[in-house]
């Protein structure tokens, strides 16, 4: 993350955001469409030119905490292109690597805590 507008995470709020490995890195920026705390977040995340995607976040509580479900998809660009299944499969191991590090912030295991 390189910035976050002031009134994120309002609807059509963006923040600024990078990836890849230099010298490969994208620029762009990911924005709110939907905003229904604590239980859902949809946004768009943009990484032209090769594409932007939907994510959706929701929260459901569950004994002792909650479940928390991340799903993600192209919308638009060259992603398109890739197979709805490999998509799929390449996103899961991402995702699946987000809500780890997401659990483990949650759950105090971050240094510091």
């Amino acid at each position: 993350m390189r910035d976050v507008e002031h009134a994120w995470p309002a609807e059509d709020a963006s923040l600024h955001h990078s990836f890849g490995v230099w010298p490969l890195v994208i620029d762009d920026t990911t924005s709110i469409l939907e905003w229904d705390p604590p239980r859902h977040v949809k946004m768009k995340a943009r990484g032209w030119p090769a594409g932007s995607a939907h994510v959706v976040v929701d929260v459901e509580p569950a004994p002792g905490g909650c479940t928390v479900t991340l799903t993600e998809d192209a919308v638009e660009g060259p992603g398109l292109l890739v197979l709805k299944p490999i998509r799929t499969a390449i996103l899961l191991v991402r995702n699946k690597e987000t809500l780890n590090r997401l659990a483990f912030l949650s759950e105090g295991h971050a240094e510091g805590k």
